[in-house]
């Protein structure tokens, strides 16, 4: 099973799309600061998931959501400004 997920970093307010097989290991790699690209952005917090079956669909989904990252189909999926 492999989890598609965002956070959002605590002290500047940025999202972070990626997918994993571990959602605890994988938020405690991003918090400890060994992930290059969210080291200093610190504490990260899960804002939204969603489960699938295999890697494949997995990275493809997140592929998808990072195309539109920023956009009204981002607003809805992490419910800003209550857009829903």
């Amino acid at each position: 099973m492999y989890t598609v997920y965002i956070i959002q970093s605590e002290t500047t307010k940025r999202f972070y799309v990626g997918y994993t097989s571990d959602m605890n290991d994988r938020l405690h790699h991003h918090n400890s600061g060994a992930n290059k690209s969210t080291r200093h952005q610190t504490p990260w917090t899960v804002i939204y998931q969603e489960q699938y079956e295999t890697k494949k669909e997995a990275w493809l989904r997140e592929r998808q959501i990072k195309s539109y990252k920023g956009g009204s189909a981002f607003k809805k999926l992490v419910n800003i400004g209550g857009v829903a």
